[in-house]
């Protein structure tokens, strides 16, 4: 029996492996793709050599993560010649960037699949094996593709999980593509939500992260309802404990949303806030839609509410036409909001982002060093606030063994595995676990700090 005969037999067999590039967005797209898969008689495996079908799922936030979407399907050639039935798929924002270009610097690739036709995966599929060719599909949608979990196609072991409320981003900043490969803003209903999250509670899901590129925004253009509402009706879901999400943007950080992380409980008190940059002129060019002073003032009414929230952000370094000066005003705005942690990034030109037709660029060497400088004093400061909690007792959410050995002297590690877990502020604690399951909420003290992690104690 050939393999495209097997396809069509009651049981099919044959194996997926997909190769996930990117955000957390993409972590869950690959999860929807296993489905599909699934669906069609695919087994997941983390063997590349056994796979009758591989998946690419890229990014393009940045030319590194293009790049390396390329690095990875140029190992393709040789498994096809060897397996002449594989099918290789690249799907995600490179693919919907890129369309027919990517045959040309591959031509291995079978199918090149946008970032909205997932619900057409499974056609293109048996198009292949039917002889047609490769295919691209990169046309937009204007619903989103909706799949509940089906733990059968994928790890059931995991207790927390992402969930997509919504798609796309109206907001055009011109350094960003998303507008471009993710489509125009569009938000699910918050039934349907409500249902995905459901499943997952039931399947031991103790943990949500809510994404979208900009959640603050959820349900405005559609008006079904607010983030705000939606938070509580998800708080109101049996057997989850943590609703987490990102990313919020400034400009729609309203006084609800800060009063619902302050008021509902299972709303963990921690955000993501991206500022980008510290320089009224750079942000304005950026077409971010808040000042500094702005920023600010946020921050402050979320601290006036929630004292011990942990904020996070995101910096873009080397914009085109920063000079040290505006560099400065970013370091001031790091300093004086003191945050938990932030990802800092040189700026790149990215294809279709109108930054990328700017003048006045910045030297590579002087990007490198600003980065160099405002991350050294970021890790100064997560590492200080770190210490701070050394003696505290913390609530932690236990997602199983460490991976990451750390030998406390005074313990002795051969008595119990050591875990991992995380803290509502999101900070990661190593502790040698006694009898101590994933999904568990400890109390556990504090006992080292580390720059990037926090050592602890079980029990009271």
């Amino acid at each position: 029996m050939t393999f495209k005969e097997k396809i069509h037999t009651e049981n099919p067999k044959g194996y997926a492996y997909i190769y996930t590039i990117g955000c957390q967005m993409n972590t869950y797209d690959t999860e929807r793709l296993f489905f599909i898969l699934g669906g069609l008689g695919y087994v997941k495996t983390n063997d590349l050599h056994r796979a009758d079908i591989i998946v690419c799922n890229t990014c393009s936030i940045r030319e590194k993560a293009q790049e390396k979407a390329f690095s990875f399907l140029g190992r393709v050639p040789p498994l096809k010649k060897a397996k002449p039935h594989l099918i290789t798929i690249m799907t995600g924002c490179v693919a919907q960037q890129e369309a027919e270009e990517v045959f040309k610097r591959n031509a291995c690739i079978d199918i090149v699949l946008g970032t909205q036709a997932f619900s057409r995966l499974g056609g293109h599929i048996m198009n292949v094996l039917n002889g047609r060719g490769q295919i691209t599909d990169v046309e937009d949608s204007p619903a989103i593709y909706e799949a509940m979990p089906d733990f059968s196609f994928i790890d059931n072991d995991k207790v927390s999980r992402f969930v997509t409320i919504m798609q796309g981003c109206d907001n055009f900043c011109t350094y960003c593509v998303v507008p471009y490969v993710r489509g125009r803003e569009r938000s699910r209903t918050p039934e349907s939500i409500v249902e995905e999250i459901s499943i997952l509670a039931d399947a031991g899901v103790k943990e949500v992260t809510l994404l979208g590129q900009n959640v603050n925004s959820y349900g405005q253009k559609e008006q079904i309802c607010s983030f705000s509402d939606l938070l509580e009706q998800i708080s109101r879901v049996s057997g989850i404990e943590r609703i987490r999400f990102a990313t919020s943007h400034p400009k729609d950080l309203s006084d609800d949303l800060i009063y619902a992380i302050r008021d509902i409980d299972k709303v963990c008190n921690q955000l993501h806030l991206p500022v980008q940059s510290g320089s009224n002129r750079i942000l304005k060019k950026m077409n971010r839609g808040y000042t500094k002073e702005q920023y600010l003032e946020r921050v402050g009414k979320l601290r006036k509410n929630c004292p011990s929230i942990a904020l996070s952000s995101d910096m873009i370094i080397g914009f085109p036409s920063e000079t040290r000066a505006d560099f400065d005003e970013t370091m001031d705005l790091v300093r004086r909001v003191e945050f938990d942690g932030i990802f800092a990034f040189a700026y790149s030109d990215r294809p279709q982002a109108p930054a990328s037709k700017f003048s006045d660029g910045v030297e590579d060497a002087e990007k490198m060093e600003r980065l160099n400088e405002l991350i050294q004093f970021q890790d100064e400061m997560t590492h200080q606030k770190n210490q701070a909690l050394v003696g505290a007792w913390e609530q932690v959410l236990v997602e199983g063994l460490s991976q990451k050995k750390r030998h406390d002297e005074g313990e002795n590690p051969s008595d119990f595995p050591q875990m991992t877990g995380r803290t509502e502020s999101g900070k990661i604690v190593h502790f040698y676990g006694n009898n101590v399951c994933p999904g568990e909420i400890l109390d556990v003290k504090i006992k080292y700090a580390y720059p990037h992690s926090l050592w602890a104690v079980q029990g009271r």
